[in-house]
């Protein structure tokens, strides 16, 4: 297998020189080595490597400095992997950088110390993977339901607006549930207002229910 070149941008010294060590010792070749972004930049164009892994958090400033110099890759060169790595999940900067492309990878730096796996994530995403931490992947998902308009809702409501959404009556859906009419319509009156929905005819208020119904999905 040919050497992956690397370039590595990390501010914390013994860090970088433990991630070229690691680096080296598991078959890549690590071209180059910066503690701020200005020079990380100036090395890719140097260097042109297949892959750079690089802080979030840079100076002068240790805010996004590293975040901005990724994108700065990608625009110059598309094909280079990027493997950003932070401290701590940092959701809209991981999915804005998810969102540039392939060869783009998000990690957090204690997940370095499972080696087989980082080394194998720094070999997909040179190669074109993308690979998120598993630890993002959890925060989008409570966020998802933080957010999810139909948490208020039962299972048996969710059921019934189900079925709302198919374009079915009362009675249809009271016949598909093997429940009464009225059970149904108590069902989604109940729906309405656990939606907050506005007060206005009820045929437009299903409308608004499906519809929220369907963007949630």
């Amino acid at each position: 297998m040919t050497q992956l070149r690397v370039v590595i941008a990390e501010d914390d010294v013994l860090l970088r020189e433990g991630l070229a060590s690691l680096l080296e010792r598991s078959g890549f070749e690590v071209v180059g080595q910066a503690g701020d972004a200005t020079r990380l930049l100036e090395l890719v164009r140097e260097t042109t490597p297949e892959l750079v892994v690089v802080d979030i958090r840079m100076p002068p400033t240790q805010t996004n400095e590293g975040l901005e110099a990724a994108r700065e890759i990608r625009r110059e060169q598309p094909d280079t992997g990027i493997l950003v790595l932070s401290a701590h999940v940092e959701v809209e900067h991981a999915m804005e950088l998810l969102a540039s492309g392939q060869g783009i990878g998000y990690l957090l730096k204690s997940r370095v110390t499972e080696v087989n796996e980082f080394i194998e994530t720094l070999e997909r995403v040179a190669r074109g993977g993308s690979v998120v931490d598993p630890a993002l992947v959890q925060e989008l998902v409570a966020a998802r339901k933080r957010n999810d308009p139909l948490a208020v809702v039962s299972a048996r409501e969710r059921d019934v607006l189900t079925l709302m959404a198919e374009g079915r009556s009362n009675a249809g859906i009271a016949r598909r549930l093997w429940i009464s009419e009225g059970t149904v319509e108590k069902h989604v009156r109940s729906i309405l207002t656990k939606l907050s929905l506005p007060e206005t005819d009820d045929s437009h208020r299903r409308v608004l229910a499906v519809l929220t119904f369907l963007d949630a999905r």
